[in-house]
């Protein structure tokens, strides 16, 4: 599209332009995002790093799993919005931010269920509990968020010129 053209165009080209994303933005997203797994594995299983304190999963370890869940969607974020030029996104990029939102607050909710008093297990009479359905409910809001992550991806127009392949 020639300038004239893009002038006249009613809808924004939000193509990621062939420039190189902030090299601090990526780096300071893909940090976080590997802590955040740190974290996340700590929670999941402490027994890796010689933590573990208690045969059941309590809610220190709901937790830290859900922190190091958090740092993860920070940072893959962080990383992932340095590819889009200008700050503009398209709709599916858009999608794809509310949903990693989203899946992380289903997370969090199917986590604690037991500590708001939504679980089987609600307190005062119970400690606390992560049991089988609320596992459900964590994957289920981790593949949520896998999904937003996919959808903030800036795929590239492909076009043929002079038989060579271009980004567009």
């Amino acid at each position: 599209m020639t300038t004239s053209e893009k002038d006249k165009s009613l809808s924004l080209d939000t193509t990621p332009e062939t420039a190189i994303p902030s090299r601090f933005r990526v780096r300071f997203g893909l940090i976080t995002t590997i802590l955040g797994f740190i974290v996340f594995m700590i929670g999941v299983r402490p027994g890796l790093f010689f933590l573990d304190r208690s045969p059941v999963v309590g809610f220190v370890q709901i937790a830290v799993f859900l922190v190091g869940l958090a740092m993860i969607c920070v940072g893959g974020y962080v990383s992932l919005m340095a590819f889009w030029q200008n700050g503009q996104r398209t709709i599916a990029a858009d999608i794809g931010q509310r949903l990693v939102a989203t899946g992380y607050v289903i997370a969090v909710f199917s986590g604690m269920a037991d500590v708001f008093g939504l679980g089987t297990r609600p307190p005062p009479d119970y400690v606390p509990y992560f049991g089988p359905l609320q596992a459900i409910g964590v994957e289920i809001g981790q593949a949520i968020i896998v999904v937003g992550f996919l959808l903030l991806v800036p795929f590239l127009k492909w076009e043929m010129k002079e038989g060579k392949v271009a980004a567009r």
